[in-house]
């Protein structure tokens, strides 16, 4: 690791403790945020087509606010994140919420043991240096059983609602963005895992849900009619490219 890479992991690591000891948790609980969580977690589902019986990784799980909404439709689900405060957090909420096939770990991808049948980023991939991004798809194939999915969201390069919340409300888009993540170009990431054996499918997720959620935690009905929007401009392909979220789904080929 070079002294960027660990300079930049020091300074995300000391955010999101800072984050997690503190106002995470009453942000996450907001109507709007609550709607898209369940949102994501049904999609996750439905595209990864896992079951009761399945074993799901996922990277960067902070607090687990996401990942103790899928607890109870898989087998058994294993969270790591490098911050202590957010393991803590979400080790604490699944007790509370009695959901006991739920392992959190604090550390890295190395941490974690055994192979998956599917493992999930939800916006990680865009905290990660660029050395450290080109490292995860051999990481995540080496624990991926054969036929194995991953699934990772993350903030598109190309969204227009950033370039439109940066003019208008540029104070209130860096409350919630560290100081080294950036978006990320769809197609270059998803060749990422393509060079690595993925055969691998690049969806866009949403316009303005996902920001309405995040900038408006608690207007739960402006995301309800702003994720109806986005599901009828997602059916329009020219406007596709300008989507706020993208999704990469990649199947691990034997």
């Amino acid at each position: 690791m070079t002294d960027g890479e660990k300079s930049t992991l020091e300074r995300e690591l000391a955010y999101h403790e800072k984050l997690y000891a503190g106002s995470a948790q009453a942000h996450f609980s907001r109507p709007a945020v609550r709607a898209f969580r369940d949102h994501l977690a049904g999609r996750i589902l439905s595209l990864t087509g896992v079951r009761k019986e399945s074993r799901i990784l996922s990277l960067g799980c902070g607090t687990g606010d996401a990942e103790l909404v899928l607890a109870p439709h898989v087998g058994e689900l294993v969270g790591v994140d490098l911050s202590p405060a957010g393991v803590k957090q979400a080790r604490e909420d699944a007790r509370r919420l009695g959901i006991s096939n739920v392992d959190f770990i604090q550390g890295t991808l190395s941490a974690v043991q055994g192979r998956f049948d599917a493992v999930i980023a939800i916006f990680f991939l865009h905290h990660l240096s660029d050395q450290a991004l080109l490292e995860v798809p051999d990481g995540v194939a080496e624990r991926l059983r054969p036929s194995g999915l991953f699934y990772s969201l993350d903030p598109s390069a190309h969204r227009l609602s950033g370039k439109v919340g940066r003019l208008l409300i540029p104070g209130l888009m860096k409350k919630y963005q560290t100081e080294d993540e950036r978006e990320l170009d769809p197609a270059a990431t998803a060749g990422l895992f393509r060079q690595r054996g993925f055969a691998v499918t690049p969806e866009v997720y949403d316009f303005g849900s996902t920001p309405v959620a995040g900038l408006f935690p608690g207007w739960k009905f402006g995301y309800r009619l702003a994720r109806r929007i986005d599901d009828a401009l997602l059916k329009v392909p020219p406007l596709r490219r300008w989507g706020s979220n993208f999704e990469i789904l990649g199947r691990r080929v034997p």
